[in-house]
């Protein structure tokens, strides 16, 4: 624990010679040039993660942290201690140590994660006493006290214990504070780093294992102290690496739990599936919505939804002219069209139907993600392959990951098969040819929240 703890804190803080003709009078016979084909570089597990959306790195640190093989910052940057950590787990299950998951690689990674994140009921919370962001294991440490110095969680046993402070005064330092941590009753050091605005320490506490990290702001500080008997450590020593970089003392704007709020007025793109209204757009875009209006033909129903998939079907009714796109048969290609409307106010107040070029990749439990991520007003776009066919619809979802990534959004695709079976199963009568006409098929939605 002490080697992923100190681990975690520091992660924080040629000419070429030429031949000489020979000495003759009898001409030489110049001899054929033969050009040599140059090798492209070979692709690094680095250059690979590179090529990734910053939220399949997060996601990729965050299982890694929980399978006990990082113990990095999980901030979607990419390093070598990443690479190791991938090449870690693919020894630990039989694979080649490649640095880089393949699609059964990844979903085997996310499933192996899941496992000990739910078994400690692991959440992203915000204190509503000091407005801190912080990651909680709730079923390790279901009892829950707040006061006006902060909160604090424990198990029923008090064999794990969690505090939140609070601290403000004239002339504060992370120096001071370090130091006043340190020497509290029964504390062992084996681990500490002091910088201008945080500090960090690890170490033993009456026989308990201890970790605290403090934050500092002008005249305030927030201190996370997390302690734990060391029987619990197979347990608490990826809790304690999530929780570090899930600790955000001081985050901007306000936060509620988990994801971000959505907004009151939100845009997302639809696609018409048929001549007497029906359109199909991105499930989570017109979630939780007052009223959906479709630019120039007025108010939309949901008349269904696929939660399993993110699916949504809209109608509206009595418009006239409405070009269907075809949801014929299709096999998905890596690279593709992106068709959609984005945000007025990317556009100025506009309304264009714009594309954008994306790539696609394999996620966890078989997603297909696509990079890069478009954007606001993509949600529900259509996706095209390089013969104009449509292979799926867009999806923006956010990211909720141990580290501290508010906002942080990814774009996947359900295909083409998928949009298909669900909008036959609701009684919709589709055109299930091949090509089709993006820009004449794409609606504007406008999502209204209390």
């Amino acid at each position: 624990m002490r080697s992923m703890l100190s681990a975690t804190a520091i992660i924080l803080l040629a000419s070429a010679a030429h031949a000489q003709a020979p000495a003759s009078n009898t001409p030489v016979k110049p001899k054929p040039v033969t050009t040599v084909p140059v090798r492209p570089a070979l692709q690094t597990p680095a250059d690979t993660a590179k090529s990734m959306t910053q939220a399949e790195r997060l996601s990729i640190q965050s299982d890694l942290a929980w399978t006990g093989h990082y113990n990095g910052a999980i901030n979607g940057e990419v390093s070598d201690r990443m690479v190791a950590s991938i090449k870690a787990f693919q020894k630990n299950n039989g694979g080649k140590e490649t640095g880089v998951l393949n699609p059964q690689e990844r979903s085997l990674l996310a499933a192996a994660a899941k496992k000990p994140r739910d078994n400690v009921g692991w959440k992203i919370v915000t204190d509503m006493m000091t407005g801190t962001k912080l990651g909680i294991p709730g079923k390790l440490v279901p009892q829950h006290t707040s006061d006006a110095g902060g909160s604090k969680w424990q198990s029923s046993t008090g064999t794990i214990q969690i505090a939140l402070t609070r601290r403000k005064e004239d002339a504060l330092s992370s120096a001071k504070l370090a130091e006043a941590e340190r020497k509290q009753a029964g504390r062992k050091l084996d681990y500490s780093a002091v910088k201008p605005d945080f500090f960090v320490l690890s170490g033993l506490q009456n026989q308990k294992k201890f970790y605290v990290r403090g934050q500092l702001k002008g005249d305030e500080a927030r201190v996370l102290t997390v302690l734990y008997d060391q029987a619990t450590e197979g347990t608490m020593a990826p809790v304690v690496i999530a929780m570090s970089s899930a600790f955000d003392a001081f985050p901007a704007g306000t936060l509620a739990m988990g994801p971000p709020p959505r907004k009151k007025v939100e845009y997302a793109s639809g696609i018409v599936i048929s001549t007497d209204g029906a359109i199909v757009t991105d499930r989570q875009a017109v979630d939780g919505c007052q009223s959906i209006t479709v630019a120039g033909y007025g108010n939309a129903d949901k008349i269904a939804e696929d939660r399993t998939h993110d699916l949504a079907l809209l109608r509206i009714y009595g418009a006239r002219d409405l070009k269907p796109l075809p949801l014929g048969a299709n096999t998905a290609k890596p690279d593709l069209t992106l068709v959609g409307i984005a945000d007025p106010q990317n556009q100025d107040g506009g309304a264009a139907i714009s594309s954008v070029k994306a790539s696609t990749t394999a996620g966890a439990n078989g997603e297909i993600l696509l990079s890069p991520t478009p954007g606001i007003g993509f949600a529900g776009a259509a996706a095209f392959d390089n013969e104009g066919i449509f292979a799926g619809l867009v999806q923006l979802k956010p990211v909720l990951v141990a580290g501290p990534a508010p906002g942080v959004t990814q774009a996947a695709m359900a295909p083409v098969d998928t949009v298909r079976d669900f909008v036959k199963a609701k009684g919709v009568m589709i055109d299930v040819g091949k090509a089709g006409d993006a820009k004449t098929s794409m609606l504007r939605l406008i999502c209204v929240r209390k």
